[in-house]
């Protein structure tokens, strides 16, 4: 679990105009098919202990919470070299995973009941802060395991652009028939591929009435004096904890010892991916969030 950051692919100018333009970005071809292979062996796992732990029902959907917590294989993808980058161009280097979940979907059996399910995320930020629009917070990335290149395979929808809103039209109650809003897409990715979404952006899924099973891990990386969601107090205390290199340890909550590394970001020179990042040259003094 030693760190991946082996290479460096930076958000591009492009990529951040797209981004900004957009509010997500598709990264192709970021998981190797033996990497593809690794990690979905590691969810399927996950899922069969579930199952027999009666956590399941049998064939049916797992949305499991603090990915890293309850799939310890997933490391491997907090700080991957081509998509990681694309994480702390945007916020710095004071970040870590807030909220994570591992999800499994196979096939739904028959229709559901309508449920009006188009969402920012962010739960109360969405309600307490008075910006319109509000502020970013928080960037995701959804790693793929399962092909949904074609729609109505559980994937992602979005409406491009929608992270500039703070608000789009919706039923008077979720369980009231409404179509989707106005120029929302789902989002076509292959095994491997990744999307790298802002918060903000409004989105959904897909149901999965396909003969495909849904499978895919996702991160959610935000500054570390916001609160984190995901419960990973069991980490530090398992016989894998010390090969978490000490970005991972960050990533995951570490917060030193009380004697430098901070999560309000007061010791940049004890925190390790500041650190990280200027061993290689790579703060930049013309972006806030990563000022030397």
């Amino acid at each position: 679990m030693s760190s991946t950051m082996s290479g460096i692919a930076q958000l591009s100018a492009a990529e951040r105009e797209q981004f900004e333009e957009d509010g997500y970005l598709i990264i192709r071809g970021a998981l190797t098919p033996e990497e593809v292979d690794f990690y979905r062996d590691a969810l399927d796992r996950v899922y069969l202990s579930a199952e027999a732990d009666g956590l399941v029902s049998p064939g049916g959907s797992m949305h499991t919470l603090g990915a890293v917590a309850n799939c310890p294989e997933a490391a491997g993808l907090l700080d991957h070299p081509a998509t990681f980058p694309y994480v702390w161009s945007l916020l710095g280097w004071n970040i870590w995973v807030y909220h994570s979940h591992l999800d499994v979907h196979p096939p739904l059996p028959e229709r559901r009941p309508f449920r009006f399910e188009w969402h920012q995320d962010g739960g109360r930020q969405n309600r307490e802060i008075e910006s319109d629009p509000r502020p970013r917070l928080s960037v995701k990335l959804a790693y793929w395991l399962s092909d949904v290149s074609e729609p109505g395979r559980g994937n992602l929808k979005v409406v491009p652009g929608s992270h500039k809103v703070n608000w789009i039209s919706g039923p008077p109650r979720r369980d009231v028939a409404w179509p989707d809003p106005e120029g929302a897409i789902e989002v076509a990715v292959s095994p491997g591929d990744v999307v790298f979404f802002d918060r903000r952006i409004w989105h959904a899924r897909s149901d999965n009435y396909s003969t495909i099973t849904r499978k895919a891990i996702f991160f959610g990386y935000t500054y570390r004096w916001v609160a984190m969601r995901d419960e990973n107090d069991g980490i530090w205390s398992s016989s894998w904890a010390d090969e978490l290199s000490p970005v991972q340890r960050q990533l995951l909550g570490g917060v030193g010892d009380g004697t430098g590394d901070h999560a309000w970001g007061h010791y940049p020179q004890t925190t390790p991916l500041y650190g990280w990042l200027k061993e290689r040259g790579l703060l930049d003094p013309a972006h806030p969030p990563l000022k030397p």
